[in-house]
């Protein structure tokens, strides 16, 4: 419809009063979108070697009042905001998830096999990452505060530790992601070290038979958090 007609049809609004209106609403924000995964995330070197195991990161547990795709920010102890136009590329979760995955197995020469099939016979590490805090604020600071364990499938060893990460950042949202993803990268090597730990437990002998002809269960060897992984109190595992 040409703008002469939708005067008309307007009949007493003004033409300026319209082609302002229509220049507003042309005008509307634009959001914009962030993701974990980039540069920040992927610092470090690869193994000379890759690994001879395989890594199970699973989905990421995220505290329900950030696990949207509207950033969440922070704008004092107690206030919070839910921003419409800055958004994640996918739910904070899974943002978290792809990042370590993509960290982890480049540090470790590894690969992630979660939810994929693979060979029988090649030992088996599951990571499993409890985010109770994720903060985000403008200028000041981002924070990720997760309980993590590691677990061998194949030697049944165990250990759980907690790595509390906070980068300060600049103004800005760019800034505030890029903090975040140093944060990722925090805890990746922390639980980098926590793989390595768990992998350094031989597979225990099979028992033997008993009398009665049962097989003693196999006890799973739990480990303390290695020193690497010590940002925040160690946690006792899960049962």
């Amino acid at each position: 419809m040409s703008l002469a007609r939708i005067l008309r049809v307007a009949g007493g609004v003004s033409a300026i009063g319209l082609v302002a209106a229509l220049a507003a609403c042309s005008s509307s924000p634009t959001s914009r979108f962030y993701t974990l995964s980039g540069s920040e995330t992927g610092t470090a070197t690869r193994t000379a070697a890759p690994a001879s195991f395989y890594l199970e990161v699973s989905s990421v547990d995220m505290p329900p009042q950030v696990a949207k795709n509207q950033m969440v920010v922070q704008d004092g102890s107690a206030q919070v905001r839910v921003l419409e136009d800055e958004r994640w590329a996918s739910l904070p979760a899974d943002e978290v998830r792809r990042a370590l995955s993509a960290d982890l197995s480049q540090r470790l020469g590894a690969i992630d096999v979660y939810g994929t099939p693979h060979p029988e016979g090649v030992p088996v590490y599951r990571v499993k990452v409890n985010v109770q805090r994720f903060e985000s604020s403008p200028g000041r600071r981002a924070l990720i505060d997760a309980v993590w364990s590691v677990r061998g499938v194949n030697n049944q060893a165990v250990l759980a530790c907690r790595t509390l990460a906070e980068q300060p950042v600049d103004a800005g949202y760019d800034a505030l992601v890029a903090g975040h993803r140093r944060a990722v990268d925090q805890l990746a090597s922390e639980i980098s070290a926590g793989v390595r730990t768990v992998s350094s437990v031989p597979v225990p002998v099979a028992a033997s038979a008993s009398k009665a002809g049962k097989v003693a269960a196999i006890v799973p060897v739990v480990l303390p958090c290695p020193a690497a992984a010590m940002s925040a109190n160690a946690v006792s595992p899960a049962q």
